[in-house]
């Protein structure tokens, strides 16, 4: 049995949880990082089965930078666990014939809990605790999946209209805002650079992160934040093809990936849309708002065809760009 320390520490866990609702992404997130010292794991994931692969949708420690990764269902032990519905554990990758070893190698494991998370009487995806090291595991640690697997499968069970399109949107994209999330934006981040790579095709990565936001916290309150954030979401996303994707990535930070692009000066045209798109001042109750945003891009594949790659240099061009703002811009607030 799990210590008490453990016990109450999972509580409080629920109790977080329940405070924000039935946001199954939000959930998905924080199981998976309430898992790495509530069972003593080096890392772990949420992976939910989509036709015959199976998708990180949420991960944490060792298995972080691995959110969007796809593996076949029928060569993972995750695979295995969501067809017969069972638990499953794994002492050494290194000899487990059911497990997917160059996943295993790619991200450092050598032993793993896997959890099938049961929604509507069927498996949906997995729970699973990563070690970095073969037997890693205890028997108390089986028990803390157990229940934190069915705080997950609490959260799918209320959080839809029962059935699996409601529960995938659930699992992929931002409830407030209506955009994807950081688990989807990381997934189509991956399916770009392979498409780039086959197809010799150009694309962009945007970072973007809004700017004043919490000076309108501050002085008008978080309900006019919440606004801004959905107005920001809602003209940069009529500004994007169908072909595109947007993301609210967390907080005040969002992410965009323009595919494709077909020459170099479709990137900065559409960067223009955004800015263009701006420009026009927010109203929330008799107070207007100037909506402004830093911006880092790279290009794919000029500037790299590695996920971690990209996705660093963006950012770190959007840092920037945020503190060159910060010494130009004085209000946000009229």
């Amino acid at each position: 049995m799990p210590s008490k320390q453990k016990l109450i520490d999972i509580i409080r866990m629920q109790t977080e949880i329940a405070k924000v609702g039935f946001d199954l992404g939000y959930v998905m997130c924080n199981v998976v990082e309430y898992t790495l010292p509530l069972a003593d794991a080096d890392g772990a994931a949420i992976e939910i089965a989509e036709g015959n692969e199976m998708v990180y949708r949420a991960a944490s420690g060792i298995a972080s930078n691995m959110l969007g990764l796809r593996l076949n269902k029928k060569t993972s032990m995750s695979g295995l666990s969501v067809e017969t519905n069972t638990l499953l554990t794994c002492d050494d990758s290194e000899t487990d014939p059911r497990v997917d070893k160059i996943a295993c190698r790619k991200i450092g494991v050598r032993s793993m809990i896997v959890m099938p998370l049961e929604f509507k009487g069927q498996s949906v995806g997995v729970l699973k605790a990563m070690y970095s090291q073969p037997n890693g595991f205890r028997d108390k640690d089986v028990v803390v999946m157990n229940l934190l697997a069915e705080m997950v499968a609490a959260s799918m069970y209320y959080s839809e209209q029962y059935n699996h399109d409601e529960l995938f949107k659930k699992a992929t994209h931002d409830s407030m805002t209506g955009l994807a999330n950081k688990a989807l934006f990381m997934d189509r981040l991956r399916c770009t650079l392979e498409q780039s790579k086959r197809a010799d095709s150009m694309a962009a990565l945007v970072i973007g992160d809004m700017d004043g936001l919490k000076q309108i916290n501050d002085t008008i309150g978080h309900r006019a934040g919440d606004a801004a954030i959905k107005e920001f979401a809602q003209r940069i996303k009529n500004t994007m093809r169908d072909t595109d994707t947007a993301a609210r990535i967390g907080g005040d930070e969002f992410g965009f990936i323009l595919t494709p692009l077909n020459t170099k000066q479709d990137l900065p045209q559409v960067l223009n849309r955004f800015e263009s798109a701006l420009i026009p001042p927010f109203k929330f109750e008799n107070k207007e708002f100037h909506l402004k945003v830093s911006l880092g891009t790279a290009s794919i594949p000029h500037d790299g065809d590695d996920v971690a790659q990209v996705y660093d240099l963006a950012d770190q061009r959007m840092y920037q760009t945020k503190r060159f703002n910060k010494q130009h811009h004085s209000s946000f607030v009229n």
